[in-house]
């Protein structure tokens, strides 16, 4: 357990560096985007991740549950099969994305050169994950959070150079501020890499055992198949909510312009302040998937208990205060740093979201380690349904128009906590209120 907190505590002091530094990005983009700049930029996020996500393949989590699981004999072995793999999904999902990506029409609004940077995109991160997949199995998380702190660094570095030594049209800047994004992940790229290549000619001079490549790719399959479908609706569903609801938003008689400029403060603005705490979510997430799948395989269901109980102490610890300054001090926040007094509504209207979230986060990592991404998906499906629902009923009508939009995306936060806090206890075998139950199921 303590080397389960000390990786803890290193990804969150790295990961908070990084959040303050991805407060200052976001703050440069509002301030040089504008209200309706920043609107685009969020708009086409979701497509960008979305493209990232299925470039991956969900392959940091299944590779870290698999050497987590197995003897480190096996992890020459893995490894090979692993990168010929990647080669051959890089090799059929580049040529996909040339011929589909030209013709999807959300990107026809901007740049005509984003579509070409998304693509070049995909190797990258195809072969990115194995580095970070195999760091993450290990417990090496000082090369994870370095990735992770580099990564926001030197993207803030870019934007800030370009924005104050060029002028650009809201369009180009809108492109500029995706080619920083993705040329700050070429520049940590590179280090994972070489770090990777020094620590796997390490792995060679070690004893080792082969292991089949169909026993290799049936054991990442069965992690990065359903991981990834319940990555891929997620990001398709955050694909689709900015015109969501901003067809609810022109249902209610919001014209277009004003939509987006409310779509803007509230993924550009509001998220960005609810957020900022999420960076010891995520760092419970990486530290969780191998801890728990390890404890999981060897049935230590009191390590399992003792952990859920551990983490969900220290979220109230920091969550609980967090959307409570938030709530007091949104007006403040958002006009000293963001220049946009009108935000501050929906920090305080999606405080239960966020605060939700801090606990969703981590148990989402839960329900990888100890096999059930099958159930995660299905709580997805069902929680963004019912939210979906929610948000374009009530965003559709003019006496609630945004307030309505709000009211949808807590509910769908509430029933999704409510499904993976259930299934958890029942799985591992403790109560609603964390006591142990005489038996596992």
């Amino acid at each position: 357990m303590n080397t389960f907190f000390k990786g803890t505590l290193l990804l969150a002091v790295a990961a908070f560096a990084g959040e303050c530094i991805e407060f200052l990005v976001n703050m440069v983009l509002a301030r040089e985007l504008g209200e309706s700049g920043l609107g685009l930029y969020m708009s086409i996020l979701p497509t960008i991740f979305l493209i990232v996500l299925l470039a991956s393949f969900e392959l940091p989590i299944s590779i870290s549950k698999f050497i987590a699981e197995q003897d480190k004999k096996y992890h020459k072995s893995m490894l090979n099969h692993v990168i010929k793999l990647t080669v051959l999904f890089t090799a059929i999902l580049l040529p996909l994305a040339i011929i589909i990506i030209p013709f999807i029409s959300v990107f026809d609004q901007y740049h005509p050169y984003l579509r070409w940077v998304a693509i070049a995109f995909i190797p990258i991160v195809s072969f990115s994950s194995i580095t970070r997949g195999y760091f993450m199995g290990k417990n090496q998380m000082g090369k994870i959070a370095t990735y992770n702190f580099l990564r926001k660094l030197f993207q803030l570095l870019f934007l800030v150079f370009l924005y104050q030594f060029f002028q650009f049209d809201t369009k180009t800047a809108v492109f500029i501020a995706f080619c920083t994004l993705i040329g700050s992940e070429v520049v940590v790229f590179l280090y994972l890499l070489h770090m990777f290549i020094l620590q796997l000619q390490q792995v060679k001079k070690e004893p080792s055992a082969s292991m089949s490549g169909k026993t290799v790719r049936k054991s990442l399959m069965a992690v990065s198949i359903p991981t990834t479908a319940m990555r891929v609706f997620h990001a398709m569903t955050h694909a689709i909510e900015p015109f969501l609801i901003k067809a609810a938003l022109l249902q209610a008689g919001v014209s277009g312009v004003v939509a987006t400029e409310h779509f803007g403060m509230l993924a550009g603005i509001a998220m960005t302040i609810g957020f900022f705490p999420a960076f010891i979510a995520h760092s419970f997430l990486i530290m969780l998937i191998p801890t728990v799948s390890k404890a999981y395989a060897e049935k230590d269901f009191q390590k399992l208990h003792r952990l859920l109980q551990q983490v969900f102490k220290v979220t109230i610890i920091y969550g609980v205060p967090a959307v409570t300054l938030f709530y007091i001090f949104a007006e403040p926040l958002t006009t000293t740093f963001f220049h946009s007094p009108d935000a501050a509504v929906y920090v305080q209207l999606l405080w239960p979201f966020f605060l939700l979230h801090y606990f969703i986060i981590p148990m989402q990592a839960y329900l990888i380690g100890i096999g059930l991404v099958k159930e995660a998906l299905y709580h997805f499906v069902w929680s963004t349904l019912i939210s979906f629902a929610v948000i374009y009923v009530l965003g559709s009508m003019h006496s609630f128009q945004m307030d309505g939009v709000i009211i949808g995306m807590n509910v769908g936060a509430f029933i999704i906590f409510s499904l993976h806090y259930l299934t958890i206890c029942k799985k591992i075998g403790v109560t609603i209120l964390l006591a142990p139950l005489k038996r596992v199921y």
